[in-house]
């Protein structure tokens, strides 16, 4: 029988949970908004994780305070051993001070993976020498550690942007860990060539954002992602057996309804859908 995806609600907090061995050979756990704790192969790694409140910071008083709809479900601290993080692209909800600082100090040995495109960004923001830095672009491949390869895709944030020298400022990681192909697209909508590209890479699980997009939000400077169909479509196009849809209910006015993602789970008959939920591990074996 093949491998598959299933979610294993939990009781009492992440960071207990955390502290146990992992359930099965792929453990995912939902940390909010893009943030994923992957626990496989022997190792613990954390993508664009937000653990604080820098961004209501940062918006006080504008259109959008960007104030949490949930609190963080752990502190770095509670993250236990990490072994690698990684940042998809340099916004604040994917490459946070507040987080990275505390959690790259706490474990010196730890290391970043980020895009070429935000290498400046990333070292000031995480508070880190060069040598911690893993830095990557679209279609390239990285082993940051033994058994770890990371190809990075192209995302397309609203469009496919590029720094000056050409590389792209917003990427998706395929992580393949412990025999299994996970793909985080970061943040994106749909592009040309995105079905091939990623399908090629032939991905076993998909993390994509359903929090949508729309002109209004654009037009005061908050770009968009994926709506909850177009996750679903492309999850079935690039061959992948499992859906996780996440970056909702961080924010009020850039979410998406879960009700409508849970209907839609029990109707697809595409990919295993999953709504993303706090106290639930997601187990692959």
């Amino acid at each position: 029988m093949s491998a598959e995806l299933s979610a294993l609600p939990f009781l009492g907090a992440l960071q207990a949970m955390l502290a146990r061995p992992a359930p099965a050979p792929l453990s995912l756990y939902w940390l909010g908004q893009a943030g994923f704790v992957i626990d496989a192969g022997g190792y613990r790694l954390v993508i664009d994780p937000y653990l604080s409140d820098s961004l209501a910071e940062k918006y006080r008083g504008r259109l959008y305070p960007h104030q949490r709809m949930m609190p963080a479900p752990v502190t770095t601290d509670g993250l236990g051993h990490v072994d690698l993080v990684l940042s998809t692209h340099q916004h604040t909800d994917h490459m946070d001070p507040q987080t990275l600082q505390p959690l790259l100090a706490a474990q010196p040995e730890v290391k970043l993976v980020a895009p070429i495109a935000a290498r400046d960004e990333a070292l000031k923001r995480a508070q880190i020498a060069p040598d911690r830095l893993h830095l990557i672009d679209a279609r390239q491949r990285i082993a940051p550690l033994p058994g770890i390869t990371v190809t990075a895709t192209r995302s397309a944030h609203e469009t496919l942007e590029r720094d000056s020298a050409g590389h792209y400022k917003f990427l998706g990681y395929m992580i393949e860990i412990g025999g299994v192909r996970l793909w985080h697209s970061g943040d994106t909508i749909p592009y040309d060539g995105m079905i091939e590209e990623v399908a090629a890479l032939k991905p076993d699980v998909a993390l994509l954002p359903v929090n949508g997009r729309s002109a209004e939000l654009l037009a005061n400077g908050v770009p968009g992602n994926l709506a909850l169909a177009e996750a679903i479509g492309i999850a079935g196009s690039i061959g992948a057996k499992a859906l996780i849809a996440h970056h909702f209910g961080m924010f009020s006015f850039n979410t998406a309804d879960p009700a409508a993602i849970d209907r839609a789970a029990a109707e697809t008959s595409g990919p295993a859908l999953f709504r993303a939920s706090l106290n639930t591990v997601y187990c692959w074996g």
